[in-house]
């Protein structure tokens, strides 16, 4: 499945699942002390007219204060949606799932 950012006389841009899991997961990345969560369910994204919502399952490092990790995560994936999809984000909602030592 894909996303279409762009679909106008001159052609269309579109974007993959994975490609788009991959901007979340390095957006993720990016925040110290966080990480996507290992295993099945991690990440769920809807994408419809021009917005999005990401559900994020993460890790965090033992130790770090977990809602300013959270609120860190959710910004970057924010960030990283809008400015490289140039989508709208509605919201991202994040759940800490693990420690990390």
């Amino acid at each position: 499945m894909s996303f279409a950012l762009v679909q106008d006389a001159g052609g269309s841009v579109t974007v993959s699942d994975a490609a788009l899991a991959q901007i979340v997961a390095q957006a993720v990345e990016s925040v110290e002390g966080a990480r996507l969560r290992r295993g099945r369910r991690r990440l769920s994204l809807e994408l419809a007219a021009g917005r999005a919502r990401a559900e994020l399952e993460v890790a965090v490092a033992y130790g770090r204060v977990l809602p300013e990790v959270a609120r860190e995560v959710q910004e970057r994936v924010a960030s990283a949606l809008t400015d490289m999809c140039g989508v709208a984000v509605d919201a991202v909602d994040v759940s800490v799932e693990e420690l990390d030592r």
